[in-house]
């Protein structure tokens, strides 16, 4: 199945609530890495320039994340509290 890069930058700016930036969806890693590297100096960014992985429970930096094309990622409901 083919797959694309997405990259993401979250930083936190409260204890409830996020930042995120969609950055872009690359149809590669090394393409993905290089928009890191492009922008992890920018203002902004260069607060949290460190690629970073939720199973490492780190949530401030950029997230480069595998997808499949044509796959649901999110698969369940949600809810508001």
């Amino acid at each position: 199945m083919p797959t694309v890069f997405v990259v993401q930058h979250s930083r936190k700016i409260s204890d409830d609530a996020d930042d995120v930036k969609m950055i872009g969806v690359y149809a590669n890693r090394t393409d993905a890495l290089s928009a890191v590297a492009r922008l992890k100096s920018q203002p902004g960014f260069s607060a949290y320039p460190e690629i970073v992985s939720h199973e490492d429970d780190l949530d401030e930096g950029f997230f480069v994340e595998e997808y499949e094309i044509g796959k649901d990622h999110w698969t369940e409901g949600f809810v508001t509290v």
